[in-house]
């Protein structure tokens, strides 16, 4: 069984209050639990500016798809990349707009790079990059 630190933490009366009344909404069972997701959470955005750490991307992006053959275009665009591009999910939103997400691995710089290039793209509505782990430096 892994071992545990305890250690103090200092805050104001209403600081906590409102910490309590987040960890409760949010389903956690002690403030130790919430306290660690902080950590890793911190922990996870520093690797993601380190541009060398091999790191994890989710790219979701919304396009209409007749705009600029943009599903020719997207596509040519992750065949570039294909040993960072993990898989992508295609979903028809309605009659005109689609979803796609990118899963991603890769060094730090060149996932958000990709994304970056992705996310710009002529008849993209709207992309967004959320970055996470490998998860082999976390316990």
């Amino acid at each position: 069984m892994e071992t545990v630190e305890r250690f103090g933490v200092s805050m104001s009366p209403h600081l906590l209050e409102m910490f309590d009344k987040l960890i409760t909404e949010k389903g956690y069972s002690s403030r130790s639990e919430a306290l660690r997701d902080i950590v890793r959470n911190y922990i996870v955005e520093c690797q993601w500016e380190s541009s060398d750490t091999v790191v994890m991307g989710t790219l979701t992006l919304v396009y209409d798809h007749a705009s600029h053959d943009m599903a020719d275009t997207l596509t040519a665009m992750q065949h570039e990349h294909c040993s960072e591009i993990v898989c992508t999910t295609h979903v028809h939103i309605d009659e005109h707009n689609c979803l796609e997400t990118i899963v991603m691995r890769g060094q730090s710089a060149t996932i958000r790079s990709i994304a970056d290039r992705l996310i710009s793209t002529k008849g993209v509505k709207h992309g967004k990059l959320v970055c996470t782990t490998t998860g082999k430096e976390l316990f």
